[in-house]
């Protein structure tokens, strides 16, 4: 009977072990993650990569899509209005951000990751006389393409990427105090692999003689990148792809290959390619590979991190122009 009821109590006790057990391993599961939000893929990578595990990352423009000319969908104000934290680049890049947040009834923070970046100014999309007029120029301002002569692609420059990735981490860090050290130390290990990065992107460019190191893109997304690094680049429209390149910039691009005998036009991973295999055709350029300016690529493309980006980058401008 003893041995019976000893039997029953430790039966009964192990069955109470079995259901305290998911309960106190449920208690042990971490935190909820931060729900955060970044306008496009190259931000995206960037949050990614400070915030860790730490954070849930919605981003709005995907790999190879055009922030330029998005449209903002009902999931995205849902995703924003659930956002602890907004992350966007700034400088007039995604002109439909403002009223998305808007829309959205979000009280998050927006964090503008070019924030103490000085911008490259002084550029326009069309020539004077081309240029949108009376509704035409309302509409494309309404549509948020008008960058007001400034040059949004401040990440092309990898010293300005450092500059984005402290403002990150910043706004991380004021949006969830409890993961400071998290966010410091994976920001200094990241800032760490941007300063490798950058050596690397100086060495194989400086093995490209300066006077080969012109090129032709198909939007000017890359003059950060060209200031930066000793490459000078033209590009038929301007610094929106919405900019159509008019038949007198064309002309003038295939004038100017010919006299600097540019060596290389290259294509890019969210433009149209017809019109950079126009102006090769009817030059000696050659056509060279795709480089990634705005967006990175998916997961199964060369380009679906940054500091892939750079790297796949280099290399296309590297076998096109070095040889």
């Amino acid at each position: 009977m003893l041995n019976r009821r000893l039997v029953l109590a430790a039966g009964l006790a192990s069955g109470l072990a079995a259901l305290a057990g998911p309960a106190f391993a449920q208690g042990a599961q971490p935190a909820q993650k931060l729900p955060v939000v970044a306008s496009f893929s190259i931000l995206g990578d960037f949050v990614k990569q400070v915030g860790g595990d730490r954070v849930a990352v919605t981003t709005i423009v995907g790999p190879n899509g055009d922030a330029h000319v998005y449209q903002p969908t009902p999931a995205d104000a849902k995703a924003v209005a659930a956002a602890k934290v907004v992350f966007v680049n700034g400088l007039g890049f995604e002109g439909w951000l403002d009223r998305l947040v808007k829309a959205s009834g979000t009280r998050a923070p927006v964090v503008v990751a070019s924030k103490g970046i000085t911008p490259r100014t002084g550029f326009v999309d069309h020539d004077e006389d081309e240029k949108p007029k009376g509704k035409d120029k309302h509409a494309r301002e309404e549509h948020g393409h008008d960058h007001g002569g400034i040059d949004p692609h401040a990440w092309q420059s990898i010293a300005n990427a450092k500059v984005y990735v402290a403002n990150l981490r910043d706004g991380l860090i004021a949006a969830d105090p409890d993961g400071a050290d998290a966010y410091t130390a994976n920001a200094s290990a990241y800032l760490a692999r941007l300063d490798a990065l950058e050596a690397e992107v100086k060495a194989a460019l400086a093995k490209i003689p300066a006077e080969q190191r012109r090129i032709i893109t198909s939007h000017d997304a890359f003059g950060y990148f060209g200031e930066t690094y000793g490459v000078v680049l033209v590009s038929p429209e301007g610094v929106s792809t919405e900019s159509e390149a008019s038949a007198r910039d064309v002309a003038r691009i295939i004038r100017q290959i010919k006299a600097q005998k540019i060596p290389a036009v290259f294509v890019e991973n969210i433009t149209d390619p017809r019109l950079m295999q126009r102006i090769a055709r009817e030059t000696s350029a050659k056509i060279g590979g795709t480089l990634y300016s705005d967006a990175l690529s998916d997961d199964k493309g060369p380009a679906s991190t940054y500091i892939d980006m750079m790297h796949s980058n280099v290399r296309e401008l590297s076998a096109a122009l070095a040889s």
